[in-house]
């Protein structure tokens, strides 16, 4: 069932939800059908892997996370649930993903029929279907534990320049800093797009077990034809404690193991991007505090090391003073400095005047909640959309500009950031 509230009031509909302990899956990816509506949560072999739709809403505009919210509830509501588990995401649970801007964009949130789950040493299988429809066979639990067979690899990918090539992008970057040292604001965010053209329908399981295998640290995605390995988590709440992980200031590596050690300690003390850090974990900051009674980060960011790229890392943690569910909260905090700038209304008027793209569902939230709130939302970076015929992929990379910055470096930089997702289709 798909609604939109553009089209009139929306019914929740009625579901019957099983949730039921399993053995533990060795790898959720290959238990995805090759066609379909699947979705992907992956984080150190963990999350969960899901197909069908049992229920699904369409929202737009700035009232998109209200309005997915409160068809959550009504669907919460009107479900009968029986669940053998009793953990965070089991249960009924619900898929998002949304866009980056008010407008344009198209959000989603999406119930499975099917969802496989694993935590630690429980897993689960979770099967979601209207009450009109009847119940599925005692047999149907087993078959979902069993592996699909295996994508095809893909072609040779070609590569295009998106909405701006690397030197107009450049050209877009050296603007920014003229606006940030005229004192029009202090930081913003600037993405740019790649094209890659994979001649036959691609199979997203291929991408996806590869960034599952090489970014085992970040959230692998998969949902609503939108994918990637993000390592940025927006907010996470689990039965009353609310974290974040906040990303800003980037190096790339080398592969040269005693280089990159002498980088990391350069971005540990670069005042670029210190200063670029500082904005985004303030943000997050100002964000949580009326939800919560309690906060507390580190004084000094980490350095968080990836495969390609090394990151300044500050996680913030909460203890919350209500019952605020994730998604809520993720509208709160979105969208952060790491991601749109400071101050955020500027700096968001700013990439719509420079970016010259639509971002669409690049560095907002995705991510997944259950009936009682509890859920993880990422920022959907490191991520590519897949085009409605299945053969064009759009890869994004975005890159936060203070009045330090340098064009050149930032160019390379986000090449850094487009790395994951193109080799993964390779």
């Amino acid at each position: 069932m798909t609604t939109s509230p553009a089209s009139g009031a929306v019914d929740a509909p009625a579901l019957v939800v099983r949730t039921v302990r399993v053995p533990v899956p060795h790898d959720l990816v290959a238990l995805l059908p090759g066609d379909g509506e699947q979705i992907a949560w992956l984080h150190r072999r963990e999350g969960f892997a899901g197909w069908g739709v049992a229920a699904q809403i369409h929202t737009r505009g700035a009232d998109r996370f209200a309005e997915a919210q409160e068809w959550w509830q009504q669907v919460t509501h009107a479900a009968v649930v029986r669940d053998e588990v009793g953990l965070p995401g089991t249960g009924l649970v619900c898929f998002g993903s949304f866009a980056f801007a008010d407008e344009p964009g198209d959000s989603v949130l999406t119930v499975p029929q099917v969802l496989v789950g694993r935590r630690g040493r429980e897993a689960w299988v979770t099967t979601i279907h209207a009450i009109a429809e009847g119940s599925e066979g005692s047999g149907a639990v087993d078959q979902h534990l069993l592996p699909t067979d295996p994508p095809a690899r893909p072609q040779p990918v070609r590569f295009s320049d998106g909405a701006r090539s690397g030197t107009e992008w450049q050209g877009a970057v050296a603007e920014a800093i003229r606006r940030i040292a005229a004192g029009d604001l202090e930081k913003v965010v600037l993405a740019r797009d790649l094209l890659a053209d994979c001649g036959d329908p691609l199979d997203v399981r291929w991408p996806l077990a590869r960034l599952a295998e090489d970014y085992p640290s970040c959230w692998t995605f998969h949902v609503d034809s939108l994918f990637g390995a993000t390592p940025e988590m927006l907010v996470r709440r689990e039965r009353g404690l609310v974290t974040s992980r906040v990303l800003a200031g980037t190096i790339r590596r080398t592969g040269d193991e005693d280089h990159d050690l002498r980088l990391a300690a350069s971005l540990a003390r670069s005042s670029k991007d210190l200063e670029e850090h500082e904005y985004a974990v303030r943000s997050v900051a100002e964000a949580l505090e009326p939800y919560s009674s309690s906060m507390s980060f580190p004084e000094a960011p980490f350095v968080l090391h990836l495969p390609n790229v090394m990151h300044l890392a500050t996680d913030v943690a909460a203890v919350m003073d209500d019952d605020t569910p994730s998604l809520a909260l993720a509208a709160a905090l979105h969208p952060s400095a790491a991601v749109g700038g400071t101050p955020t209304v500027d700096a968001v008027a700013l990439i719509a005047e420079l970016e010259g793209m639509d971002r669409g569902r690049y560095a907002g939230p995705v991510g997944w909640m259950d009936a009682a709130g509890d859920g993880e939302w990422a920022i959907a970076l490191r991520s590519a959309q897949l085009g409605e015929d299945r053969r064009t992929v759009r890869l994004f990379a975005g890159c936060g500009i203070v009045a330090d910055s340098d064009p050149a470096a930032e160019l390379a930089e986000s090449q850094a950031k487009l790395v994951p997702v193109r080799n993964a289709l390779g």
